[in-house]
């Protein structure tokens, strides 16, 4: 996942070649599913990954198929930017990097809607004593 601005001084200053070996240890595969870097095809339902190569990504487009391109990512698996030792990093396609982190996603989601709702009680408030 793309580093946010506003996150980015929580990541050291040599992330790039930090993220090189994790992929390079991987394999450059998923560390949870497998799948490799820079595939193209699509996702089945049971959460395999479809291979398409050569003509056969061109016809699948032509056909109205779906295709995705897996990008690796590194992931925290502690959720801590700052936590960049080897045993807390792995390299995940995009679906195994969302589903790690829906947990924290969700968490995210709920205390983003309460400080819009604690900033809005005042307001709502006024419209109350004025009636």
């Amino acid at each position: 996942m793309p580093i946010r601005p506003s996150e980015r001084h929580r990541y050291p200053k040599d992330w790039k070649s930090i993220r090189q070996r994790i992929l390079e240890r991987a394999g450059h595969r998923c560390e949870f599913c497998g799948v490799e870097n820079g595939a193209i095809g699509r996702r089945k339902r049971d959460g395999s990954f479809e291979l398409f190569q050569g003509m056969e990504v061109e016809t699948a487009a032509l056909d109205g198929i779906r295709l995705t391109r897996i990008v690796l990512t590194i992931a925290h698996l502690d959720h801590t930017p700052e936590n960049n030792a080897n045993d807390n990093l792995r390299a995940l396609c995009q679906r195994c990097h969302l589903a790690h982190d829906a947990a924290e996603h969700q968490r995210n989601a709920r205390d983003t809607r309460h400080r819009k709702l604690d900033a809005t009680r005042p307001l709502l408030a006024g419209l109350e004593t004025t009636r």
